[in-house]
């Protein structure tokens, strides 16, 4: 955990899920990276219009507008913002409609915290 300090960093976590906002939450603590939450896909768009956003890491699965939606939308006004998709409801089709939505990765739920650490590593 020492070799992740994101002080200066601030990703979107859109995630309806409780459960999964602690998880987040106590995983990236140590990081000292800004999390900003949304519920929704609309939320998300709405909280990168209103921030410099570094990433987002974004649940397929969220109520009102659905993840690759709003990654979709996302991509066309910041088409270099990385874009981390994630679920557990795994279909066979969803790692490639989160790549045709814009999305950098896939992850899949429960997400390990070395998976976690170095993918947002990657893009950060």
């Amino acid at each position: 955990m020492n070799n992740y300090n994101w002080e200066d960093k601030t990703i979107i976590i859109a995630e309806d899920i409780e459960t999964s906002k602690q998880y987040f939450s106590a995983a990236l603590r140590r990081t000292n990276i800004k999390i900003l939450w949304a519920r929704t896909g609309l939320e998300a768009i709405e909280i990168n219009k209103q921030n410099e956003i570094d990433l987002i890491l974004m649940d397929l699965d969220l109520p009102v507008m659905n993840g690759l939606i709003a990654a979709k939308l996302i991509r066309e006004t910041h088409p270099d913002l990385p874009i981390i998709a994630q679920t557990a409801h795994v279909q066979n089709t969803d790692n490639a409609e989160s790549n045709n939505a814009g999305c950098n990765a896939f992850l899949t739920k429960p997400i390990a915290l070395n998976v976690l650490l170095s993918t947002l590593a990657r893009y950060l």
